[in-house]
């Protein structure tokens, strides 16, 4: 049986790569796509966590959020959009605001006016306290973000919103026959007769006060928008309002102001009342007649509800206009990339520091000498294997003492080169060097006697 033998660390050559050209390049790209992804995902908030929290906001998913709200609009082909950022708030489109119980009045009462040249504003006024379900209660059903509902809280900033023209709220028990709603020309019954939100304006005039779109059967008010003068057609049509009889102001109509629509009671948007058709279509028919009939973006804030988030260098680097500047760094960075894999011919190795054979070994040993400033040590040595190799040259005889040999050499130098240097002298000047000159010269002295002598 043959069976093939492992190659063997000599076999394998010294450039050789362990991972093919391919490999290499789908490690790059998907470590570079990941980091990338990982940017963009701490620039835009989304290592922060879920904000489906049970809050009465777009992503609250119990049954005082308007997560429902939201993707109904989304299905009847608005572009919605669930802001973190303060700045998103003066965007053109409409801006639908569900404000908690704590929420700071004069925060609302700025975001209104300051937007009221951006676009229509739908302000969803809270009504219950809610708690997270006790994990005593939890069965399998029980999704993320549920929440227990317990008795409504008084809105305690509604009267100092300046923009809402001191709106006051009340709310009561309702009979079977009270607990209903109409408007739009649509009608249905309240999620819950126990406890029924309505409002009323503080303030007295035409100019002001809150002209009613949906009430409840007592006839009190469940949603409404403010008659501030402005010429706002189909709120003015759905609420069977003039604007001779109600004080339409033409000098306030010309200021291009949208309106402000107020939704008392928050059963008629969220979850809770959405488990009923007839609730949707009356979302449906209030969009529409905030927006003009208009099919402009909606933002849902979330700021309100202790979700702001504010911008940062990563935020800025993937937003407009700096996204084009960070696709170009990147498209720079992807072409650098690609010139690395597409290197002209093989990669050069690097010569050694020590360099094989005779030559090389000699000249290490020099620098090191050298360097060392110890070149008188290698003077007498030199001298000495100088002598041997003149002695075996002219065949002299061996086991002499060094003057002895020393007279011989200078014989038989004198015979050849009447005028030279003695090679005792050389030698002697050698071994009385002690600085590089000195030594150097007397070397050479020395090396060209004996080729006087060796040729």
């Amino acid at each position: 049986m043959n069976t093939a033998a492992a190659p063997s660390p000599e076999m394998i050559p010294a450039n050789a790569n362990p991972f093919s050209l391919r490999t290499v390049l789908v490690l790059v790209v998907l470590g570079v796509a990941i980091f990338i992804a990982l940017l963009w995902m701490i620039g835009a908030g989304k290592m922060a966590g879920s904000t489906n929290d049970g809050g009465n906001h777009a992503d609250g998913r119990g049954l005082n959020g308007f997560a429902v709200f939201a993707q109904f609009l989304e299905k009847q082909g608005y572009d919605v959009a669930r802001t973190l950022s303060e700045t998103a708030l003066d965007e053109p489109g409409l801006l639908v605001l569900t404000p908690p119980h704590y929420a700071d009045a004069g925060d609302i009462s700025r975001i209104i006016s300051r937007r009221r040249r951006d676009g229509p504003t739908l302000i969803v006024l809270p009504k219950w306290s809610a708690m997270k379900v006790p994990e005593h209660m939890q069965t399998g059903d029980v999704e993320k973000g549920w929440v227990i509902l317990g008795e409504p809280m008084p809105v305690r900033w509604s009267a100092d919103v300046a923009a809402l023209g001191a709106l006051k709220l009340r709310t009561a028990k309702a009979g079977a026959r009270a607990a209903t709603w109409r408007g739009f020309g649509l009608s249905g019954a309240m999620a819950d007769a126990n406890a029924v939100q309505t409002m009323f304006s503080g303030v007295s005039g035409a100019s002001g006060r809150i002209a009613p779109l949906v009430e409840d059967g007592r006839g009190q008010m469940l949603a409404g928008y403010l008659n501030d003068g402005g010429r706002y057609d189909r709120l003015a049509a759905a609420a069977r309002v003039r604007g001779g009889r109600e004080g339409f102001n033409r000098r306030a109509a010309r200021r291009n102001f949208h309106p402000v629509v107020i939704v008392a009671d928050p059963d008629l948007l969220n979850n809770y009342g959405f488990a009923r058709q007839e609730n949707a279509m009356l979302a449906r028919a209030l969009v529409r007649a905030t927006t003009g009939g208009e099919r402009m973006p909606v933002t849902f804030d979330l700021t309100l509800n202790g979700h702001a988030r504010s911008s940062n260098l990563l935020t800025l680097a993937f937003s407009p206009p700096f996204l084009a500047a960070t696709l170009c760094l990147l498209m720079a960075a992807l072409a650098v990339g690609w010139r690395a894999f597409l290197r002209f011919g093989a990669a050069s190795r690097p010569d050694r520091a020590i360099a094989f054979g005779k030559s090389a070994l000699v000249a290490n040993v020099a620098g090191l000498v050298r360097r060392t400033g110890r070149l008188h040590l290698v003077s007498g040595p030199y001298a000495d294997s100088t002598r041997e190799r003149i002695v075996r040259a002219l065949a002299l005889p061996g086991g002499s003492d060094t003057a002895a040999t020393d007279a011989a050499i200078d014989r038989a130098l004198k015979s050849r080169a009447r005028d030279a240097m003695p090679f005792s002298k050389a030698a002697a000047n050698l071994r009385a060097a002690r600085n590089r000159h000195d030594a150097v010269k007397a070397a050479q002295d020395l090396h060209m006697l004996e080729r006087t002598l060796t040729r």
